[in-house]
């Protein structure tokens, strides 16, 4: 029979491992608890998420035009919808013509009107009470992302919502980079000026040199991209084994940058990916948007990166992942400090999120 002496031991040795240690994946991360991610919530036979993604705001921005089209003429004339992107609807807020810019404004109130009711969604499903939520993905950036999220946030307040609504601060091709440092202690960083962090998405790869200062053993200060790199993929068409090439040469190629800079990198990469990653660094599912089968079996993700890399100093680089919305919600973790609960939503082709529980110090 087991001396039951030793449990309590033998409980906190296996605490102290799981933060010395970082994991793929992990829920008891260096500055704060994941309390879930990924969630897929399903109502009346679809993701609860859907309603809230740059997709469903072209969809509404779409109806409202062939609304108009029935009542005499499109605005936006005979501009395809796979041809309007974010970029011309900002310019309809500036300077577009008074119908354009109500279908844009009436849609952005949709839109919030959606999110709103999937925040609540979550908050009843899957969440517990939220203080905090950070609006991080693509859709963020640009006026339009910002209006959509303080109309949500005017409309959260008439409800008698407690919950506030933070734009994410690092510009959202940064912010996935950004956080990735967090997945291990500040104390294995100390010593280093920088290290690497990795932001797989479904169009396109992003990599970046993350600068730090004021490390300390438990926490980071000052954190920024001060380089980076993109490549689109999905414009090329590539295969899954260029991809992962590619994307080592484009770690290289910062990491021989950061040398040649005299930027003391430390040996670590940190990757955010979508869907759900398993402990052992294997992904479950949700790459759908990704080429070819990264589900499979006999593919690791984090052992092919490493494989390819060169080392860093005299080191082979330790490559970390974990879900890409845990990632762009670790790059705010400096603003969610004073509250208990937080959670971040990325609103991109879906909408990915992130649930956070912040450990008494």
């Amino acid at each position: 029979m087991r001396d039951r002496s030793k449990l309590v031991p033998d409980a906190r040795e296996a605490l102290m491992a799981a933060v010395a240690f970082p994991r793929h994946a992990a829920t008891y991360l260096p500055e704060t608890t994941l309390l879930s991610y990924n969630v897929e919530l399903k109502r009346r036979g679809g993701f609860v998420g859907d309603r809230a993604s740059s997709a469903s705001f072209y969809r509404i921005i779409e109806a409202a035009r062939v609304q108009a089209r029935r009542r005499g003429s499109d605005p936006f004339g005979d501009v395809a919808p796979a041809d309007l992107r974010k970029a011309m609807l900002e310019r309809v807020l500036r300077r577009g013509s008074s119908a354009a810019t109500v279908i844009v404004h009436a849609a952005i109130d949709e839109f919030a009107r959606a999110l709103v009711g999937v925040i609540g969604t979550f908050q009843e499903k899957a969440w517990p009470r939220m203080d905090r939520v950070v609006v991080g993905g693509g859709f963020r950036h640009g006026r339009i992302g910002e209006l959509a999220i303080a109309r949500a946030q005017a409309l959260l307040a008439e409800s008698g919502s407690s919950i506030r609504l933070h734009p994410i601060r690092h510009h959202p091709d940064e912010a996935g980079i950004a956080g990735a440092i967090r997945l291990v202690p500040a104390w294995l960083l100390n010593g280093f000026d920088a290290a690497l962090g990795v932001d797989i998405g479904g169009g396109s790869i992003r990599c970046g040199i993350v600068r730090y200062r004021g490390a300390s053993r438990t926490r980071l200060r000052k954190v920024a991209v001060t380089e980076s790199l993109e490549w689109e993929h999905r414009d090329d068409a590539a295969s899954r084994t260029a991809v992962v090439d590619e994307l080592a040469l484009m770690i290289d190629r910062l990491a021989h940058q950061a040398k040649r800079e005299g930027v003391a990198l430390a040996p670590f990469v940190g990757v955010g990916c979508p869907g759900r990653i398993d402990a052992d660094g294997r992904i479950d599912r949700g790459t759908q948007n990704l080429p070819g089968d990264w589900t499979a079996l006999g593919f690791h993700l984090p052992t092919e990166i490493g494989r390819r890399l060169s080392a860093v100093g005299r080191e082979r680089p330790v490559v970390l992942m974990h879900n890409d919305a845990v990632v762009q919600g670790l790059s705010e973790f400096s603003r969610m400090r004073d509250v208990k609960t937080w959670a971040v939503l990325t609103i991109g082709t879906g909408l990915g999120n992130a649930a956070f529980f912040n450990r008494p110090s």
